[in-house]
């Protein structure tokens, strides 16, 4: 199953450092590729590094893809970093 989402970051911080920490963990909790792209930059959702380069600031839009038998629970998750509703 293919999920995508369109969203806007909300958390103060962007993602970086720990929010794109807290996004890999949670990433990696699923067996679905996650796939985040910022613009034309597209990295793998479940490594920091990448999620690192696309200097996501507050207020960047992002396209995250989950592929795979649980996406749609993944997505849902991953949508609560996004939008700064983890602590």
């Amino acid at each position: 199953m293919l999920i995508e989402k369109k969203l806007t970051i909300q958390n103060e911080q962007g993602l970086h450092a720990r929010p794109a920490a807290i996004f890999v963990q949670i990433a990696n909790k699923y067996e679905s590729n996650i796939i985040v792209r910022k613009g034309k930059q597209e990295v793998n959702g479940k490594s920091i590094m990448g999620l690192l380069t696309l200097a996501a600031e507050k207020g960047a839009k992002l396209n995250i893809k989950a592929n795979g038998p649980d996406a749609k629970e993944a997505i849902e998750e991953l949508e609560e970093v996004i939008l700064g509703e983890t602590p």
